[in-house]
């Protein structure tokens, strides 16, 4: 007999601490002992909407359900969905996202995902600190009895399951060849003196021959990329699903971190190897123009809301399994709420280019895919203005049997077009290996 996702004590407890209707959102607060994936892999279906994110520092937030929903587009949306979260508690959880472009998706590939989504979700569980509680958010007017109810059916989630047979060929978008080319007309646009950089992306999709279980792909991108910021994001049968390297910006109280990334190289199993990559990639004087491109457009775009800030001297090397990154870590202190920064820094150069106006032109122009939330923002905030939103790379749209996977690269004056396109294979690694 599968065993319950809640116990029936757990569930009589939260019935007891639900009381009457009111007027406004009402939040029930009961610590448990549950992985918040496990509440997400076994609820996503019977909910409608699922979100989960996991940082490397250790906070885990799962969440099924929608008790409130907060959507924008245009310039301002980060601000406007931010506004209606003021009037709530601080232990009230929200799941952010957000889409590459200001106005959102425009392909049907990305159905049900809004240009910017903040979600208060009915249940959540957040791990932080080893322990972990549930909270109950109900929505204006429910006496909460038909979530219990859904939380009473749910069964604990068995092991995760492998990405099972994979029909068809893959196919990418654009072909390897236009990639070729299209960095091509990007390094002659730099070299004109219209660029400084422009971050060019392409798609792979998958098909396979049995339906993809999303939310068990997440708990296999967690258990095999522990550094990186994993979420998985569903809207309908559509599911947005990643192990980000990069965090775009992270508040806690009154103080601000991120360490932007640019300058990639490939890892090598042989140790030996693998540090004369690295030592190389330090040196690469095409590699530490690009970060540095990358780096004095966050501090500018910082500059008039953080106090203090400060930044690493030199880049840093933050490894991944299938590739290595130069960083920089930037820190300050700020009263400003943390959609707002992400909305000065989005989209940093490190995934649109510099001049900012001037890349995003270029990619809307030549690019000739539907971004959506890849190299948007995914992630959680609160009342208090906290929060921490990673940068949605390394990551795939999954809807039915097919899967769409996304990469891109930073193209400035020196670089070569062939590593370019090879680099892309190298971050698109681990998701296709994963899904085939």
């Amino acid at each position: 007999m599968v065993p319950m996702l809640l116990p029936r004590s757990v569930l009589a407890d939260l019935e007891l601490r639900l009381g009457l209707p009111t007027p406004g959102l009402r939040v029930v607060d009961l610590e448990v002992d549950l992985d918040p994936l496990d509440l997400v892999r076994s609820g996503a279906s019977s909910f409608g909407f699922a979100g989960f994110f996991a940082s490397p520092e250790g906070r885990v937030v799962g969440g099924v359900g929608a008790a409130r929903r907060f959507s924008a587009l245009g310039p301002d949306r980060l601000l406007a969905v931010d506004a209606p979260t003021r009037g709530l508690a601080p232990g009230v959880p929200l799941l952010v996202g957000f889409a590459f472009s200001e106005d959102g998706p425009s392909g049907p590939d990305w159905e049900g995902f809004a240009a910017a989504s903040v979600v208060v979700p009915e249940v959540t569980v957040i791990r932080e600190g080893g322990g972990s509680h549930l909270i109950m958010a109900i929505p204006p007017g429910s006496d909460g009895r038909s979530v219990l109810t859904l939380l009473s059916t749910l069964e604990r989630p068995g092991p995760p399951g492998d990405a099972g047979d994979v029909e068809g060929a893959v196919a990418a978008r654009p072909a390897p060849s236009d990639y070729v080319g299209l960095i091509d007309e990007a390094i002659g646009a730099i070299r004109a003196g219209s660029l400084s950089k422009v971050v060019l992306a392409r798609s792979v999709l998958v098909r396979r021959s049995l339906p993809i279980d999303a939310f068990a792909l997440v708990a296999r991108l967690r258990d095999a990329h522990p550094s990186s910021w994993v979420f998985g994001w569903q809207e309908g049968d559509g599911v947005f699903v990643g192990a980000s390297p990069e965090l775009l910006v992270a508040r806690r109280g009154d103080h601000v971190h991120l360490s932007p990334l640019a300058g990639s190289a490939p890892r090598s199993g042989d140790p030996e190897r693998d540090r004369r990559l690295g030592d190389a990639l330090l040196a690469s004087r095409k590699d530490r123009f690009e970060h540095e491109v990358v780096i004095t457009d966050v501090l500018e775009r910082l500059a008039p809301l953080v106090a203090g800030l400060h930044r690493s001297p030199t880049p840093q090397l933050h490894r991944f399994p299938s590739v290595q990154h130069l960083a920089t870590p930037i820190s300050g202190i700020t009263s400003a709420r943390i959609l707002e920064l992400a909305a000065a820094l989005h989209p940093t150069a490190a995934v649109g280019g510099t001049p900012r106006s001037e890349a995003l032109r270029f990619i809307e122009k030549a690019e000739g895919i539907d971004r959506g939330w890849y190299a948007g923002g995914i992630g959680w905030v609160d009342g208090s203005g906290d929060g921490e939103i990673a940068i949605g790379l390394r990551c795939a749209l999954l809807r039915g049997h097919s899967a769409v996977a996304y990469a891109g690269n930073g193209i400035v004056a020196d670089s070569i077009p062939a590593a370019e396109l090879e680099e892309t294979r190298l971050k698109l690694r681990p998701m296709l290996d994963l899904l085939t």
